[in-house]
Protein backbone atom coordinates (compact mmCIF):
# COMPACT_ATOMS: atom_id res chain seq x y z
CA UNK A 1 0.00 0.00 0.00
CA UNK A 2 1.48 3.47 -0.82
CA UNK A 3 1.95 6.33 2.32
CA UNK A 4 0.90 9.49 1.61
CA UNK A 5 3.14 11.53 -0.59
CA UNK A 6 4.49 8.47 -2.22
CA UNK A 7 4.50 7.40 -6.05
CA UNK A 8 2.08 5.10 -7.70
CA UNK A 9 2.87 1.63 -7.56
CA UNK A 10 4.56 1.64 -10.69
CA UNK A 11 6.69 4.63 -10.03
CA UNK A 12 8.44 7.02 -8.06
CA UNK A 13 7.97 10.36 -6.21
CA UNK A 14 10.33 12.17 -8.69
CA UNK A 15 13.16 14.71 -8.11
CA UNK A 16 10.26 17.71 -8.24
CA UNK A 17 8.02 15.91 -5.33
CA UNK A 18 4.91 17.88 -5.12
CA UNK A 19 6.39 21.37 -6.02
CA UNK A 20 3.98 22.49 -8.89
CA UNK A 21 1.80 19.43 -8.72
CA UNK A 22 -2.09 19.82 -8.16
CA UNK A 23 -4.39 17.40 -6.98
CA UNK A 24 -7.41 16.33 -7.87
CA UNK A 25 -9.81 14.74 -5.47
CA UNK A 26 -12.19 12.22 -6.88
CA UNK A 27 -9.41 11.48 -9.12
CA UNK A 28 -10.80 8.12 -10.07
CA UNK A 29 -14.58 9.26 -11.12
CA UNK A 30 -15.26 9.43 -14.81
CA UNK A 31 -14.43 13.13 -14.63
CA UNK A 32 -11.46 13.26 -12.80
CA UNK A 33 -10.20 11.32 -14.96
CA UNK A 34 -10.50 13.33 -17.76
CA UNK A 35 -8.64 15.58 -15.12
CA UNK A 36 -5.83 13.68 -14.57
CA UNK A 37 -5.37 12.62 -18.08
CA UNK A 38 -5.44 16.09 -19.22
CA UNK A 39 -3.15 17.65 -16.44
CA UNK A 40 -0.16 14.65 -17.45
CA UNK A 41 -0.60 15.98 -20.95
CA UNK A 42 0.10 19.69 -20.06
CA UNK A 43 3.18 17.96 -18.17
CA UNK A 44 1.72 19.04 -14.93
CA UNK A 45 2.83 16.94 -11.82
CA UNK A 46 -0.21 15.14 -10.50
CA UNK A 47 -1.46 13.71 -7.15
CA UNK A 48 -4.36 11.68 -7.04
CA UNK A 49 -6.64 11.48 -4.01
CA UNK A 50 -9.84 10.35 -3.07
CA UNK A 51 -11.16 7.81 -0.85
CA UNK A 52 -9.84 4.16 -2.28
CA UNK A 53 -6.89 3.90 -2.69
CA UNK A 54 -6.71 0.76 -4.46
CA UNK A 55 -8.47 2.71 -7.30
CA UNK A 56 -6.36 5.52 -7.25
CA UNK A 57 -3.34 3.46 -7.47
CA UNK A 58 -4.52 1.74 -10.13
CA UNK A 59 -4.57 4.99 -11.81
CA UNK A 60 -1.23 6.20 -10.78
CA UNK A 61 -0.03 3.11 -12.34
CA UNK A 62 2.92 3.53 -15.23
CA UNK A 63 2.92 7.38 -14.09
CA UNK A 64 6.30 8.48 -12.48
CA UNK A 65 4.70 11.97 -12.23
CA UNK A 66 1.92 11.17 -10.14
CA UNK A 67 1.49 10.42 -6.50
CA UNK A 68 -1.71 8.46 -4.54
CA UNK A 69 -3.03 10.72 -1.14
CA UNK A 70 -5.95 8.93 0.09
CA UNK A 71 -7.96 11.03 1.97
CA UNK A 72 -11.72 11.56 2.99
CA UNK A 73 -13.97 14.70 3.24
CA UNK A 74 -14.81 13.72 6.99
CA UNK A 75 -11.14 13.42 7.93
CA UNK A 76 -10.05 16.96 7.47
CA UNK A 77 -6.44 15.66 8.69
CA UNK A 78 -6.03 13.24 5.68
CA UNK A 79 -7.86 16.77 3.76
CA UNK A 80 -4.51 18.27 4.90
CA UNK A 81 -1.89 15.57 4.26
CA UNK A 82 -3.20 15.18 0.55
CA UNK A 83 -2.78 19.16 0.14
CA UNK A 84 0.61 19.52 1.71
CA UNK A 85 2.90 21.33 -0.57
CA UNK A 86 0.65 21.05 -3.20
CA UNK A 87 -0.28 24.16 -5.70
CA UNK A 88 -3.40 24.18 -6.20
CA UNK A 89 -6.45 21.34 -6.00
CA UNK A 90 -9.22 20.44 -8.58
CA UNK A 91 -12.19 18.90 -6.70
CA UNK A 92 -14.17 16.90 -9.37
CA UNK A 93 -16.00 14.42 -6.62
CA UNK A 94 -19.46 15.03 -6.23
CA UNK A 95 -21.73 15.22 -4.71
CA UNK A 96 -20.65 18.85 -4.52
CA UNK A 97 -22.92 19.39 -1.26
CA UNK A 98 -20.91 16.99 0.41
CA UNK A 99 -17.24 17.63 -0.51
CA UNK A 100 -17.21 21.19 -1.72
CA UNK A 101 -17.76 22.62 1.59
CA UNK A 102 -14.56 20.55 3.25
CA UNK A 103 -12.38 20.40 0.22
CA UNK A 104 -12.26 24.20 -0.27
CA UNK A 105 -11.93 24.72 3.80
CA UNK A 106 -8.27 22.73 3.00
CA UNK A 107 -7.65 24.69 0.49
CA UNK A 108 -7.46 27.61 2.95
CA UNK A 109 -6.04 26.61 5.12
CA UNK A 110 -3.44 25.26 2.84
CA UNK A 111 -3.24 28.79 1.01
CA UNK A 112 -3.83 27.06 -2.44
CA UNK A 113 -6.36 27.97 -5.28
CA UNK A 114 -9.13 25.25 -5.12
CA UNK A 115 -11.13 24.47 -8.25
CA UNK A 116 -14.42 22.51 -8.65
CA UNK A 117 -16.27 20.95 -11.10
CA UNK A 118 -19.99 20.97 -9.60
CA UNK A 119 -23.41 21.98 -11.64
CA UNK A 120 -24.86 21.63 -8.59
CA UNK A 121 -27.18 25.14 -7.93
CA UNK A 122 -27.05 24.91 -3.90
CA UNK A 123 -23.77 23.70 -3.47
CA UNK A 124 -22.46 26.25 -5.72
CA UNK A 125 -24.55 29.43 -4.52
CA UNK A 126 -22.99 27.72 -0.48
CA UNK A 127 -19.74 28.28 -1.92
CA UNK A 128 -19.98 32.10 -2.51
CA UNK A 129 -22.50 32.43 0.75
CA UNK A 130 -20.42 30.22 3.05
CA UNK A 131 -16.40 30.94 1.64
CA UNK A 132 -16.48 34.46 0.17
CA UNK A 133 -14.96 36.32 2.90
CA UNK A 134 -12.29 33.36 4.58
CA UNK A 135 -11.01 33.07 0.46
CA UNK A 136 -10.55 37.12 0.29
CA UNK A 137 -9.00 37.45 3.44
CA UNK A 138 -6.60 34.88 2.63
CA UNK A 139 -6.49 36.67 -0.68
CA UNK A 140 -6.89 32.49 -2.18
CA UNK A 141 -8.61 32.16 -5.66
CA UNK A 142 -11.41 29.91 -5.36
CA UNK A 143 -13.23 29.26 -9.21
CA UNK A 144 -16.22 26.92 -8.20
CA UNK A 145 -18.66 25.49 -11.27
CA UNK A 146 -15.47 25.18 -13.74
CA UNK A 147 -17.00 22.87 -15.77
CA UNK A 148 -19.27 21.97 -18.84
CA UNK A 149 -22.21 23.35 -17.06
CA UNK A 150 -21.75 27.10 -15.08
CA UNK A 151 -18.44 27.57 -16.27
CA UNK A 152 -18.72 27.24 -19.96
CA UNK A 153 -21.69 29.14 -20.21
CA UNK A 154 -20.27 31.75 -17.77
CA UNK A 155 -17.12 32.18 -20.05
CA UNK A 156 -19.91 32.58 -22.75
CA UNK A 157 -21.81 35.34 -21.52
CA UNK A 158 -18.93 37.14 -20.34
CA UNK A 159 -17.49 37.16 -24.54
CA UNK A 160 -21.08 37.96 -25.68
CA UNK A 161 -21.28 41.05 -22.97
CA UNK A 162 -17.90 42.82 -24.18
CA UNK A 163 -17.89 45.70 -22.41
CA UNK A 164 -21.24 45.48 -21.04
CA UNK A 165 -21.57 45.27 -17.39
CA UNK A 166 -25.14 45.14 -17.22
CA UNK A 167 -28.00 43.17 -18.80
CA UNK A 168 -31.86 42.65 -18.66
CA UNK A 169 -31.61 38.67 -19.99
CA UNK A 170 -29.32 36.06 -20.42
CA UNK A 171 -30.12 32.98 -21.54
CA UNK A 172 -28.29 29.76 -21.90
CA UNK A 173 -29.75 27.31 -24.31
CA UNK A 174 -28.02 23.53 -24.26
CA UNK A 175 -28.44 21.26 -27.48
CA UNK A 176 -27.00 17.65 -26.28
CA UNK A 177 -27.46 14.65 -28.79
CA UNK A 178 -28.09 12.61 -25.92
CA UNK A 179 -27.16 12.44 -22.76
CA UNK A 180 -25.62 9.74 -20.34
CA UNK A 181 -25.33 10.36 -17.10
CA UNK A 182 -22.45 9.44 -14.92
CA UNK A 183 -23.33 7.55 -11.52
CA UNK A 184 -21.74 11.00 -10.25
CA UNK A 185 -24.32 13.07 -12.01
CA UNK A 186 -27.34 10.80 -10.72
CA UNK A 187 -25.97 11.06 -7.07
CA UNK A 188 -25.88 14.80 -7.31
CA UNK A 189 -29.42 15.29 -8.88
CA UNK A 190 -30.76 13.44 -6.15
CA UNK A 191 -29.38 15.19 -3.31
CA UNK A 192 -30.19 18.48 -5.22
CA UNK A 193 -33.82 17.07 -5.33
CA UNK A 194 -33.89 15.99 -1.66
CA UNK A 195 -32.45 19.45 -0.72
CA UNK A 196 -35.30 21.48 -2.66
CA UNK A 197 -38.15 19.11 -1.70
CA UNK A 198 -38.63 18.17 -5.05
CA UNK A 199 -39.21 21.83 -5.86
CA UNK A 200 -37.50 23.75 -9.43
CA UNK A 201 -35.51 26.57 -8.50
CA UNK A 202 -35.55 29.83 -11.31
CA UNK A 203 -33.49 32.83 -11.13
CA UNK A 204 -35.79 35.74 -11.37
CA UNK A 205 -36.31 38.97 -10.15
CA UNK A 206 -32.50 39.58 -9.12
CA UNK A 207 -32.89 36.30 -7.13
CA UNK A 208 -33.00 32.44 -6.62
CA UNK A 209 -36.75 31.01 -5.97
CA UNK A 210 -38.25 28.10 -5.62
CA UNK A 211 -41.67 27.04 -7.55
CA UNK A 212 -43.52 23.85 -8.51
CA UNK A 213 -44.41 25.04 -12.13
CA UNK A 214 -45.10 22.43 -14.43
CA UNK A 215 -42.12 22.17 -17.02
CA UNK A 216 -43.19 24.32 -20.09
CA UNK A 217 -41.69 23.15 -23.51
CA UNK A 218 -40.98 25.10 -26.55
CA UNK A 219 -38.56 25.45 -29.53
CA UNK A 220 -35.13 26.87 -29.54
CA UNK A 221 -33.04 28.04 -32.80
CA UNK A 222 -29.49 26.85 -32.00
CA UNK A 223 -27.10 27.50 -35.10
CA UNK A 224 -26.93 25.26 -37.96
CA UNK A 225 -25.93 22.19 -37.84
CA UNK A 226 -28.29 21.87 -34.74
CA UNK A 227 -31.23 23.75 -36.07
CA UNK A 228 -33.97 24.50 -34.23
CA UNK A 229 -35.00 21.76 -31.45
CA UNK A 230 -37.51 21.17 -28.82
CA UNK A 231 -35.91 22.30 -25.46
CA UNK A 232 -37.32 22.34 -21.95
CA UNK A 233 -38.01 26.21 -20.82
CA UNK A 234 -36.44 26.64 -17.16
CA UNK A 235 -34.60 23.72 -17.04
CA UNK A 236 -32.12 24.84 -14.58
CA UNK A 237 -28.04 24.26 -14.22
CA UNK A 238 -25.53 26.19 -12.29
CA UNK A 239 -25.01 29.82 -14.99
CA UNK A 240 -28.41 30.64 -12.62
CA UNK A 241 -25.42 31.32 -9.48
CA UNK A 242 -22.57 31.91 -11.39
CA UNK A 243 -23.78 34.55 -14.00
CA UNK A 244 -25.69 36.88 -11.23
CA UNK A 245 -22.49 36.61 -9.00
CA UNK A 246 -20.71 39.16 -11.52
CA UNK A 247 -23.12 40.64 -14.01
CA UNK A 248 -25.93 43.13 -12.95
CA UNK A 249 -29.02 40.97 -14.12
CA UNK A 250 -32.83 40.89 -13.11
CA UNK A 251 -33.06 37.20 -15.05
CA UNK A 252 -31.38 34.17 -16.18
CA UNK A 253 -33.07 31.74 -17.95
CA UNK A 254 -31.41 27.90 -18.98
CA UNK A 255 -32.87 25.19 -21.09
CA UNK A 256 -32.18 22.03 -22.16
CA UNK A 257 -32.69 19.73 -25.38
CA UNK A 258 -35.75 17.39 -24.61
CA UNK A 259 -33.75 14.80 -26.11
CA UNK A 260 -30.99 15.23 -23.76
CA UNK A 261 -33.62 15.77 -20.45
CA UNK A 262 -35.64 12.35 -21.22
CA UNK A 263 -32.43 10.40 -21.32
CA UNK A 264 -31.07 12.20 -17.75
CA UNK A 265 -34.78 11.65 -16.47
CA UNK A 266 -34.53 7.49 -18.04
CA UNK A 267 -33.74 5.45 -15.31
CA UNK A 268 -32.31 2.98 -17.40
CA UNK A 269 -30.37 5.31 -19.60
CA UNK A 270 -26.81 3.77 -19.78
CA UNK A 271 -23.51 5.39 -18.22
CA UNK A 272 -21.25 7.47 -21.03
CA UNK A 273 -19.17 4.83 -23.45
CA UNK A 274 -16.24 5.51 -24.94
CA UNK A 275 -15.25 5.50 -28.81
CA UNK A 276 -12.08 6.80 -29.22
CA UNK A 277 -8.88 6.82 -27.93
CA UNK A 278 -9.19 9.70 -25.72
CA UNK A 279 -12.03 7.48 -23.81
CA UNK A 280 -14.85 10.37 -25.39
CA UNK A 281 -18.59 9.35 -26.00
CA UNK A 282 -19.99 10.11 -29.25
CA UNK A 283 -22.46 12.74 -27.46
CA UNK A 284 -21.88 16.38 -29.22
CA UNK A 285 -23.04 19.34 -28.00
CA UNK A 286 -24.32 23.04 -28.90
CA UNK A 287 -24.17 25.93 -25.63
CA UNK A 288 -26.18 29.14 -27.18
CA UNK A 289 -25.96 32.35 -25.20
CA UNK A 290 -27.97 35.26 -25.74
CA UNK A 291 -27.58 38.62 -23.85
CA UNK A 292 -30.15 41.28 -24.53
CA UNK A 293 -29.64 44.76 -22.63
CA UNK A 294 -31.32 48.08 -23.79
CA UNK A 295 -33.53 46.59 -26.47
CA UNK A 296 -29.48 44.87 -28.10
CA UNK A 297 -29.15 41.49 -28.49
CA UNK A 298 -25.99 39.64 -28.20
CA UNK A 299 -24.89 36.25 -28.58
CA UNK A 300 -21.82 33.40 -28.19
CA UNK A 301 -21.61 29.69 -28.90
CA UNK A 302 -19.75 26.53 -28.68
CA UNK A 303 -19.85 23.65 -30.18
CA UNK A 304 -18.54 20.34 -29.35
CA UNK A 305 -17.86 16.53 -28.09
CA UNK A 306 -18.48 14.97 -24.54
CA UNK A 307 -19.55 17.14 -22.08
CA UNK A 308 -17.75 15.32 -19.50
CA UNK A 309 -14.17 15.42 -21.11
CA UNK A 310 -14.61 18.87 -22.12
CA UNK A 311 -14.67 19.86 -18.22
CA UNK A 312 -11.21 18.76 -18.00
CA UNK A 313 -9.62 21.61 -20.47
CA UNK A 314 -11.64 23.80 -18.55
CA UNK A 315 -11.05 23.31 -15.00
CA UNK A 316 -7.22 22.54 -15.92
CA UNK A 317 -7.01 25.90 -17.93
CA UNK A 318 -8.41 27.78 -14.87
CA UNK A 319 -5.88 25.98 -12.78
CA UNK A 320 -2.64 26.99 -15.14
CA UNK A 321 -3.89 30.70 -15.38
CA UNK A 322 -4.39 31.12 -11.33
CA UNK A 323 -0.91 29.72 -11.45
CA UNK A 324 0.56 31.61 -13.66
CA UNK A 325 -1.25 35.00 -12.03
CA UNK A 326 -3.42 35.44 -15.42
CA UNK A 327 -6.67 36.10 -13.22
CA UNK A 328 -8.59 39.55 -12.67
CA UNK A 329 -9.42 38.98 -9.07
CA UNK A 330 -9.52 37.17 -6.04
CA UNK A 331 -10.89 35.27 -3.71
CA UNK A 332 -14.37 33.02 -4.98
CA UNK A 333 -15.10 34.00 -8.53
CA UNK A 334 -16.69 32.63 -11.44
CA UNK A 335 -15.05 32.06 -14.92
CA UNK A 336 -15.91 34.83 -16.48
CA UNK A 337 -15.27 36.89 -12.93
CA UNK A 338 -11.80 35.52 -12.49
CA UNK A 339 -10.61 34.78 -16.19
CA UNK A 340 -10.17 36.91 -19.01
CA UNK A 341 -13.44 35.09 -20.78
CA UNK A 342 -12.43 36.05 -24.54
CA UNK A 343 -8.95 34.94 -24.29
CA UNK A 344 -9.75 31.88 -22.07
CA UNK A 345 -12.29 30.50 -24.87
CA UNK A 346 -9.25 31.17 -27.32
CA UNK A 347 -7.20 28.70 -25.67
CA UNK A 348 -9.79 26.10 -25.62
CA UNK A 349 -9.70 25.85 -29.42
CA UNK A 350 -8.55 22.14 -29.34
CA UNK A 351 -11.27 21.11 -27.42
CA UNK A 352 -14.33 23.54 -28.72
CA UNK A 353 -15.19 25.74 -31.59
CA UNK A 354 -16.40 29.47 -30.38
CA UNK A 355 -18.26 32.41 -32.65
CA UNK A 356 -19.55 35.26 -30.51
CA UNK A 357 -21.87 38.03 -32.48
CA UNK A 358 -22.02 41.58 -31.01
Amino acid sequence: MSTVGTAGTAGTAGAAGTAGAVVVYGATGHTGRFIVAELRRRGIATIVSGRDEARLEALAAGGADVLVRPAAVDDPASLDRALAGAAAVINAAGPFAVTGGPVVEAALRAGIPYVDVAAEIEANAAMFADHTEAARTAEVPVVPAMAFYGGLGDLLVGAAMGEWTAADEVHVAYGLSSWRPTAGTRKAGEVSHERRAGRRVRFADGALRYHDDQLVQQDWAFPEPFGRRAVIAEFTMADVVTVPSHVAVPEVRTYMAVEAARDLAGADTPAPEAVDDLGRSDQTFVVDVLVRAGGAERRATAHGRDIYAVTAPLAVEAVERVLSGRTRTTGVASAAAMFDAPDFLRALAPYLSVEVSH
